[in-house]
């Protein structure tokens, strides 16, 4: 059954233009091409990108983020109950009025003191500044990497200024060295972001972030399986060249230089709009869904490779959604946030009882000029 199921995956017609067969991809007169079998060191690759982010994290990221002063804010912990603790954990974190007052009779706190309780616990769930510091330093650094190996790799190719070179001989199209580390160490990646993701910082597109790290994995395999090479480059160094911005503007923010990640978030607007809103639909995938047709009839592969396209396309939709109301609290006046991020929670109603009983607060204690303001 294993060996029937292997026959029909590996069917020529599912990944090769009619007439065309593995047999004509075989290394010959020193032409090599791409095989399913190069992708396996992806996955010890994987695992070896996590160590090394590890220690740059612990050796790199953190000492950088002493350097740029990012400081943590003080957070007020939740006074330990066994009642409300263990809702918590196997309930739910957001409980309903209904469930507040059950909670209070049960626990014998106040509806207030509930209330104030789950706030405080689900902050000291939420991420600590220096870990999304870390993150960010660690997916900059590989995306600016990426971007400049990329265009290394792709700068000097006629498909580069010539999108019907793309297709010129496909598929006996062999592969450069280049090509090849190239997208080993770009699925490597992917599949790192994926075995890491539930412990990465959790943002509100958090389904979509699977959803896109799910696409590119299947899109960047597919495309090596099917030798679509020269397009799987173009479109891997199209979305490195603003994604290492993004990482920049978000290092400068938990640093709190507003004005520096302000003004790259503006670049990176620019940027993602341009290549994930232009280029990437009207150069590139028109690229994918017409030039091919005029070397070959359409086959499974060029309909699962451009429904992948338009899976990654609609996902940029969203993003850019975000994006342009990021902008718009930017040109209000409003300070730039992630709209992806889960902000904290304060205790609203806390910080006005002890402003009545002692004045303003700083870090718990009063201060003594009552004219400051007090700061989260």
């Amino acid at each position: 059954m294993f060996q029937t199921l292997y026959s029909y995956f590996w069917w020529e017609r599912l990944w090769l233009p009619a007439n065309l067969t593995w047999a004509d991809l075989e290394d010959r007169d020193g032409r090599v091409y791409a095989k399913a079998s190069d992708l396996y060191i992806t996955l010890p690759l994987a695992f070896l990108f996590l160590v090394v982010r590890h220690l740059f994290e612990t050796y790199v990221a953190t000492p950088l983020a002493g350097l740029l002063n990012v400081k943590e804010k003080v957070r007020l912990k939740a006074t330990p109950n066994a009642v409300l603790e263990k809702f918590y954990a196997a309930t739910t974190k957001h409980p309903k009025q209904a469930d507040v007052e059950m909670l209070s009779k049960k626990s014998g706190c106040t509806v207030r003191q509930v209330e104030r309780w789950f706030r405080r616990r689900r902050n000291q769930d939420r991420p600590s500044l220096l870990k999304k510091f870390r993150e960010a330093s660690w997916r900059f650094t590989f995306y600016l990497i990426a971007f400049i190996a990329g265009m290394a790799v792709i700068v000097d190719k006629p498909w580069f200024y010539d999108l019907r070179e793309v297709w010129k001989g496909y598929p006996i199209q062999s592969m450069l060295p280049s090509q090849y580390w190239y997208y080993m160490i770009e699925l490597s990646f992917y599949w790192s972001l994926l075995f890491s993701i539930a412990s990465d910082v959790k943002r509100k597109d958090f389904k979509e972030q699977i959803i896109h790290h799910v696409a590119t994995i299947i899109l960047i395999s597919f495309s090596w399986f099917a030798n679509y090479i020269r397009a799987g480059t173009l479109i891997m160094a199209l979305h490195d060249s603003s994604d290492y911005l993004l990482e920049s503007a978000k290092m400068f923010n938990y640093a709190g230089w507003r004005n520096t990640c302000n003004n790259i978030f503006i670049v990176f607007a620019a940027v993602f709009i341009i290549t994930r809103l232009v280029i990437l639909p009207f150069w590139i995938m028109h690229c994918t869904v017409v030039y091919p047709l005029d070397l070959y009839p359409a086959f499974f592969g060029y309909y699962f490779f451009n429904f992948m396209m338009v899976v990654l396309q609609s996902l940029h939709i969203f993003w850019a959604y975000l994006i342009i109301r990021m902008a718009q609290k930017f040109i209000t006046g409003k300070v730039v946030e992630d709209e992806r991020s889960d902000r904290e929670e304060t205790d609203n109603s806390e910080e006005e009882e002890e402003v009545a009983k002692n004045g303003p607060l700083s870090n718990g204690h009063p201060v003594l000029n009552n004219n400051h303001r007090k700061t989260d």
